[in-house]
């Protein structure tokens, strides 16, 4: 909800004109408990409610576009990425 009153702003729907209808419209449209297209094995989206899940994300990111483009194999990058994972969920155990 939160998201989608930025869009009833009329300044802020101006300067994202080129975009703020389908942005908008995907917003309303979502499907918290039945995201995707394929069938899910459990209800719901990913989100964890810890100030490092978006750093986290971020990290693991880098790790599969380096593998992406070669330089680590995919195999390393799911080490390094299960290892910042690991490292992140010490703090709340």
């Amino acid at each position: 909800a939160r998201r989608a009153s930025t869009y009833a702003r009329p300044a802020y729907k101006e300067a994202a004109s080129a975009f703020s209808d389908v942005t908008l419209e995907a917003i309303r449209s979502a499907r918290p408990n039945d995201p995707g297209v394929q069938p899910r094995p459990a209800p719901g989206i990913q989100f964890v409610g810890i100030p490092q899940f978006t750093d986290l994300g971020l990290k693991v990111s880098q790790e599969i576009s380096a593998a992406i483009a070669g330089r680590q194999s995919v195999d390393a990058a799911l080490k390094k990425s299960q290892a910042l994972a690991e490292k992140t969920g010490r703090k709340y155990r």
